[in-house]
């Protein structure tokens, strides 16, 4: 091994793999510039830039000019060296059939195709379906099948990475046992599968308020389903079979009541928001839809009591830094739920927290999806170099 570890090879991969990681974020950088922030020689710089660029991995992007002798040249990431998918499966329930919602960027991040899709899971097959979805993307794009090197799937239930699994999801064919093995075989390249609230969260440390924090949870207020996820220092919680935050299955009642017995969902998931509108006179077509319409006044302070029931239940366990309130209904309540959920939170004191509304404004999942795959392909490029 001490051998090994001093051989020039090795030496070589990881100068490539700290290289390349500089140039993947932020890039833009000269001899000079890799120089200076990785210590490395002159002559090392110049071999590990020739090998990176003779493997397809990095470009010359420009000239910095205004110093003395020749202009020196810019490298960044070559954009087309990999690209990542993500696909989002949304069980939209009573609203239509369950929908897919599918991108493809490149390795800077940048979306190079996009589209939404009804597809009715009923009758569909979903290993054709994300085969098909992929390949559509590809086509969109104009991007050479080889070239995708990751897709990140998001699905409305928790994945068990051991048995490789998807459990607690209500959209037909995706509990079925096998199905994201076959689903990669299918592709012929690497599957990530996650909780769709992990993804929001994955996007909201990235893009929104959980930038910068040093923990958060984030409460998924759907249409359909609730949902939490726990982001400690950007890493999320997923439990020992991927089931960490589905707290809508919370039970909020003594096993000796002779009332209904009630779990988190039925007092502020979508049927119960649709029920409240109904009891309050506020018309609306779909949960979110009400939220929008309602305004300020009993119907939203009743609300904001109920989300403060999830709310308390978080922070007395985790005690976060900040509680984001994010999905359809959050981002349909905005500020106005905001100040009567916060209005409301202060009467559970003791407890405290920071609460504030998701700052994601785009398809929160598909974003996470996309900033997931490309983190995962990011990170097989780089060991690649280090491995040599």
């Amino acid at each position: 091994m001490a051998r090994v570890a001093g051989s020039s090879k090795l030496l070589r991969a990881i100068n490539e793999s700290a290289v390349l990681e500089l140039l993947l974020d932020p890039g833009l950088l000269t001899r000079a510039d890799l120089r200076k922030v990785t210590a490395l020689s002159t002559p090392t710089i110049s071999d590990t830039l020739r090998r990176l660029t003779g493997a397809g991995l990095i470009n010359v992007v420009g000239y910095a000019s205004g110093r003395p002798g020749p202009n020196a040249e810019i490298y960044a990431a070559n954009p087309d060296a990999a690209f990542a998918v993500a696909v989002s499966v949304r069980d939209v329930g009573t609203s239509g059939a369950p929908s897919v919602a599918a991108a493809l960027c490149d390795l800077t991040g940048k979306v190079r195709a996009r589209f939404e899709s009804r597809i009715d899971f009923l009758s569909a097959d979903p290993v054709s379906t994300v085969a098909g979805v992929v390949s559509r993307l590809r086509h969109q794009g104009g991007i050479p099948g080889e070239r995708i090197r990751h897709v990140q799937l998001g699905v409305p239930g928790s994945y068990d990475a051991r048995t490789e699994a998807i459990r607690l999801v209500d959209v037909p064919g995706f509990a079925r046992p096998g199905l994201v093995p076959e689903i990669a075989a299918a592709l012929g390249t690497r599957v990530g599968v996650d909780n769709d609230v992990n993804l929001a969260a994955v996007a909201e440390r990235r893009r929104g308020a959980g930038h910068g924090a040093e923990n958060f949870a984030l409460l998924w207020i759907g249409e359909d389903g609730l949902g939490l996820a726990i982001d400690i220092n950007g890493t999320l919680l997923r439990g020992t079979r991927g089931g960490a935050g589905e707290i809508g299955y919370v039970p909020l009642y003594s096993p000796d009541s002779p009332h209904r017995k009630l779990d988190l969902q039925n007092l502020f998931g979508g049927a119960a928001i649709m029920e409240l509108a109904r009891d309050n006179g506020i018309a609306g077509d779909t949960p979110a839809a009400v939220v929008a319409a309602a305004g300020s006044g009993e119907f939203l302070a009743t609300l904001a009591d109920r989300i403060v029931i999830g709310v308390a239940a978080v922070t007395a366990v985790l005690d976060p830094y900040l509680v984001v309130l994010a999905g359809p209904i959050a981002q349909a309540g905005g500020d106005t739920l905001l100040a009567a959920v916060t209005s409301a939170f202060q009467r559970a004191a003791p407890l405290e927290s920071s609460i504030t509304i998701t700052a994601v404004d785009d398809d929160a999942v598909l974003l996470g999806a996309l900033d997931a795959g490309l983190a995962a392909i990011r990170e097989v490029l780089i060991t690649a170099a280090r491995d040599g």
